[in-house]
Formats: structure tokens, C-alpha cells, sequence
């Protein structure tokens, strides 16, 4: 499997689902990638969860406060699943 692709698309179409909550990312939907689809998948996560923190904050509008924070914590969910992967697998990061 390419570097830049995870689920047969590519990385950035699926960490954006994710954020959306199409995707869920467990250790079971990573386990045929290897040690530098991994970081990739990390490294693109991180840079999503950096995009989202960048935008405005909706500071008036509660459904909008509750859809960024509901991206944010499936961001970091994945990023945590796909660490504890790394770690178990003993991929230095």
C-alpha cells in the first residue's frame, strides 16, 4: 500500500473524515500498515488537529462550539489509538 494512502484514499480525505466521524480509527483498520504509513497517518492527523485549532472560534454559536469540539476529541482519539499502535509495535515516532 502507498505511503499516502490508508483504506484505499488518500490520507488527508481520510483524516478529515475522521474529524467528521465517517471513519472511526481503530487498531484493527490500521493493522496492515506498516512503520512509515504510521508516522504518516499520525503526521497528518496532527496537522488536521493543528488546521481545526487555527480557525475562528465560534464564541456565539453553542452548535458550532459542540462541532469543533466533537472534531477535535475524534482527532485526538485517532491519535491516541494510532500511538498506543506505534508503541505496542515499538515504532519509535
Amino acid at each position: 500500500m502507498p505511503e499516502n494512502m490508508l483504506l484505499g484514499r488518500s490520507l488527508k480525505s481520510v483524516c478529515r473524515d475522521v474529524a467528521d466521524g465517517y471513519i472511526s480509527i481503530t487498531p484493527v483498520t490500521l493493522k496492515k500498515v506498516d512503520e512509515e504509513g504510521l508516522k504518516a497517518v499520525i503526521d497528518q492527523l496532527t496537522r488536521l488537529q493543528t488546521e481545526v485549532r487555527c480557525q475562528s472560534f465560534p464564541s456565539h454559536d453553542l452548535d458550532g462550539i459542540r462541532q469543533r469540539n466533537m472534531k477535535l476529541q475524534r482527532i485526538h482519539n485517532a491519535i491516541f489509538v494510532a500511538k498506543n499502535l506505534a508503541r505496542e509495535r515499538r515504532i519509535k515516532l
